[in-house]
């Protein structure tokens, strides 16, 4: 079992808080921020998490869009579906077709759709108090704060869990030392199916905002289980 992860010293996200509440003026964001976070040294397991996944236009956070959000809140015990939720929205960008290959929304899909801008105030309630568990941080954090520049020109800060970061952690772990790497064993790819299927998860469709969330929930879940102890603190796993 790994018992911390080698990381530089924990974010301070509770005094990020009371800086953001001292200069943000938008009432949705200042209803997140006065919701607060757990006590860092809180463990892990007795945290309220949310998986969060976004399906965009493509990669390039400058001139990309989010077109889809998935949502579904969970603790290391339980997944809840029944709160999950999933929107879809009305880029600011062309839609490319390379996307609408990978993520199957249409121009017809979001044709009617909302944009971020009506909606982003529920997704704000959903976040609010719990820490968001995501697979590759560089999607959903800076996605949604370049969205929200664009529409209310402010930001967002908020901690997460980056499951793409802890199997990197891991495998690098197990297959990266001198020894492995004289016998040709390398570390496995972390992207999100391949790391599923290392915990006998099953496979789901890839490319929707909402079933990757739910992917997402539980890989996080193996992946404490198997490696690390989840009395450990949150400081220590949130970035």
């Amino acid at each position: 079992m790994l018992k911390k992860l080698l990381s530089p010293p924990s974010i301070d996200w509770p005094g990020k808080f009371e800086q953001r509440l001292k200069t943000t003026e938008h009432q949705g964001l200042r209803q997140y921020y006065l919701g607060g976070l757990p006590d860092p040294d809180t463990p892990l397991a007795e945290v309220e998490l949310l998986a969060m996944d976004f399906e965009t236009t493509g990669l390039n956070v400058d001139k990309d869009d989010i077109v889809s959000i998935g949502t579904v809140p969970f603790t290391l015990r339980r997944i809840f579906l029944n709160r999950a939720q999933h929107w879809t929205v009305r880029p600011r960008e062309q839609l490319a077709e390379e996307s609408v290959i990978i993520h199957g929304i249409t121009h017809s899909d979001i044709l009617d759709a909302p944009d971020l801008s009506a909606i982003f105030e529920q997704v704000l309630e959903q976040m609010a108090g719990k820490i968001m568990v995501v697979h590759y941080q560089a999607i959903e954090r800076l996605f949604l704060e370049r969205a929200l520049i664009r529409r209310i020109h402010q930001g967002i800060e908020f901690p997460l869990i980056d499951t793409m970061a802890l199997e990197s952690e891991i495998q690098k772990r197990q297959h990266g030392g001198l020894l492995q790497r004289l016998k040709g064993d390398k570390p496995g790819s972390v992207r999100l199916g391949q790391s599923r299927s290392r915990y006998g998860l099953p496979s789901y469709p890839p490319h929707n905002a909402l079933t990757d969330a739910i992917a997402t929930a539980e890989l996080l879940q193996a992946q404490i289980a198997h490696h690390f102890d989840p009395s450990r603190p949150i400081k220590e796993f949130w970035c």
